[in-house]
């Protein structure tokens, strides 16, 4: 039993790592899609919730039953031959430019942050990177149960914080509550986007755990804590005033908080990176093996090379150009699994 629920928390925080990334961990996804809808975006974070337990474990469940390798298989097997390659296409190319705004973003926290080179923040990444990806789909798990934890510490630690000590009517106020069609449109917008890179893992994942139930429970628990993290974030946030005018708005959030507050929050903000790291880069690996044949190992310097070469643009640029078109492909991704029988 004991062992049984080991895996079901393994799986969860596997799911939370891989979702939670740059964006969300600076805050400024979380403004964008929700904040800035006050109280319609809280309640647009209930219906994410609702989508990531739903939608993310059908997508473990199905990859479980047809034996997917990698997210290619699932694809196909979705949309069928032809647009199932068109599909495939565009998601390895998400993968690789999600990895290198990922690579990129944790250059920006060594130079921004830590004062130190920002070539040098990412050639750390990458070795640690390699460390972690030559284990395989051991190694992305015992990260993530790491990892996740502290994710889930630092937000509940926010959220507590902040009780009693601001006024969260800013949540409430009614020209922020206005039903938009942006607003109705951003919980799938942010649901669809997120699972369409998870899925390099979530796949994979489906696959070699052989219990239905611990994928289910998995999956929900997963879920549950994307959701209540979402849901500690627009609370924090809504309680600064202009809030989408920041870049980081959550740095604004933890300005008197002191020197430890600062530190956990930029080991948090790397780890929240580094998960979905290594996850896109276990994706595009499963991916790549069918074409070529060399080692695991030389497979995974040379897409960790091509993502170094691609995060030289800059993140700013990369996360401007790209995220737009992952969210479309998101979409089509989402309806597709929610109508799969």
């Amino acid at each position: 039993m004991k062992k049984r629920w080991g895996t079901i928390l393994q799986i969860a925080a596997t799911y939370i790592g891989t979702v939670v990334g740059a964006g969300f961990a600076s805050g400024k996804e979380i403004v964008e899609f929700f904040t800035v809808y006050g109280l319609v975006g809280l309640i647009g974070i209930l219906v994410s919730g609702m989508l990531f337990i739903w939608i993310g474990t059908k997508m473990m469940l199905l990859s479980h039953r047809i034996g997917a390798y990698s997210y290619e298989e699932l694809n196909t097997y979705i949309f069928g031959e032809m647009v199932g390659k068109v599909i495939n296409v565009l998601t390895l190319l998400i993968l690789f430019g999600v990895t290198s705004v990922m690579l990129s973003g944790t250059g920006s926290i060594f130079e921004e942050q830590l004062g130190f080179s920002y070539q040098w923040g990412i050639l750390f990444t990458l070795i640690l990177c390699y460390a972690v990806m030559i284990k395989g789909l051991d190694g992305i798990l015992a990260v993530n149960s790491l990892v996740v934890p502290m994710m889930l510490f630092f937000s509940f630690l926010i959220a507590t914080s902040l009780l009693g000590h601001h006024d969260f009517s800013h949540v409430f106020q009614k020209e922020e509550a206005q039903v938009t069609w942006k607003s109705l449109v951003s919980p799938f917008a942010y649901v669809a986007f997120n699972l369409a890179m998870a899925q390099a893992v979530l796949v994979p994942l489906g696959k070699e755990i052989k219990d239905e139930s611990v994928l289910k429970w998995g999956g929900f628990w997963g879920g549950i804590g994307l959701c209540c993290m979402l849901i500690s974030y627009h609370l924090a946030l809504s309680s600064l005033p202009n809030v989408a005018q920041f870049n980081v708005p959550i740095a604004e959030v933890l300005e008197d908080f002191g020197s430890f507050i600062h530190i956990l929050f930029l080991i948090v903000v790397y780890g929240e990176i580094f998960t979905t790291l290594i996850g896109n880069v276990f994706g595009i690996s499963r991916k790549m093996q069918k074409f070529f044949v060399i080692s695991e190992k030389w497979m995974i310097v040379g897409i960790l090379l091509l993502s170094f070469l691609i995060s030289q643009i800059g993140f700013g640029s990369l996360l401007g150009f790209l995220y737009p078109l992952f969210g479309y492909t998101g979409l089509l991704l989402l309806f597709c699994i929610a109508v799969k029988q």
